[in-house]
């Protein structure tokens, strides 16, 4: 793809891009390249193989582990809530369902709501970040956020949702949420790059995030929970990405016939231009398949059309940067 790599040379020369660029066809791998740099401030380049955060993007999997669970019974789409929270987190409405949560149709006040008005830059969370690394530390951030409306009347985009999925999936699985996700979802992907790494102590093959400040090379260690779950915290080698498509669409995650109920849509919200099933993001007229993740210094976007087996998958170790060049691939390989 000699054209697309070049008008992808000249994007990421013009913007700056930081991070990598994979397209598949049919299996095989078309386009691989990396750009920019792992480390500003040792000027490490970014490789193929880095592993990058991919903020929301994790969310696919949070929803494949739970979606795992369901089908060993330990719950249903119908389980509610309240069933396993028990006192926790009282203004959770007690109708709220897996479903609804896995939906976004929960109604429940989010914690880190991407309807308020905030930059990336802006520092949000409201307890120290190195309290943060297990679902049940998550408790001292989720309370305290009243019910936006009747659970399954509406569409709003909930990450405090995906961290209760989090609590709700070990406390019935008997694991801790980062073990479930590893041994359901990225080990029968062959995800062999991907883990939740903690940001105070990033191996040498992970990228830095990096805010894109004018005039500055901050990152984003100040801006990042310790670990996160369930709506965020999953590196990844792009790979990787490739590879759990794979194993979602081939039921080796779970069965076909759930992998068709994740991709049926739940919800049209207008103000996206697209529909969301579970878990997943859907193209707002194709069968194509999407998960975006976006924090302080990450940006991901990954897209997979099962009918014509094409995959993109761009992720840049900065807040913004994945965005024109996933806009450019969209229109180059018609998706």
């Amino acid at each position: 793809m000699p054209e697309l790599e070049q008008g992808l040379d000249a994007l990421a020369n013009e913007t700056g891009f930081p991070g990598v660029v994979r397209v598949d066809i049919d299996g095989r791998v078309e386009l691989a390249k990396a750009y920019g740099m792992t480390h500003r401030g040792l000027q490490v380049p970014n490789q193929i193989d880095t592993r990058f955060a991919i903020a929301s993007g994790t969310k696919g999997p949070t929803a494949l582990a739970v979606v795992s669970l369901i089908e060993d019974g330990a719950l249903e789409l119908s389980t509610t809530a309240r069933s396993l929270l028990g006192s926790d987190l009282p203004l959770i409405d007690d109708d709220v369902t897996v479903e609804h949560l896995l939906s976004h149709r929960s109604g429940i006040g989010d914690y880190l709501d991407e309807d308020a008005d905030y930059d990336m830059e802006d520092y949000v969370m409201t307890v120290p970040l190195h309290l943060l690394a297990t679902p049940e530390d998550y408790l001292a951030v989720l309370d305290g956020f009243p019910q936006k409306f009747a659970p399954g009347s509406a569409f709003s985009y909930c990450n405090g949702g995906y961290v209760v999925l989090a609590l709700i999936a070990e406390r019935v699985g008997g694991r801790s949420y980062h073990d479930l996700v590893r041994s359901r979802v990225l080990e029968p992907a062959a995800m062999t790059g991907s883990d939740y790494l903690r940001s105070d102590e990033l191996p040498g093959d992970a990228a830095v995030g990096y805010l894109d400040i004018e005039g500055a090379s901050r990152s984003n260690v100040l801006h990042m929970p310790l670990r996160g779950v369930g709506d965020g915290g999953l590196y990844a080698q792009v790979a990787d990405i490739s590879a759990l498509w794979s194993a979602f669409f081939a039921g080796r995650i779970v069965s076909p016939a759930w992998v068709a109920e994740m991709v049926r849509p739940r919800s049209e919200p207008p103000s996206e231009s697209m529909r969301y099933g579970l878990g997943f993001w859907l193209h707002e007229s194709t069968e194509t398949v999407i998960l975006i993740g976006g924090d302080a210094g990450v940006s991901f976007r990954t897209a997979h059309d099962p009918v014509a087996n094409v995959t993109h998958t761009v992720i840049s170790n900065s807040s913004y940067g994945a965005w024109p060049v996933t806009e450019l691939l969209d229109k180059s390989l018609g998706m």
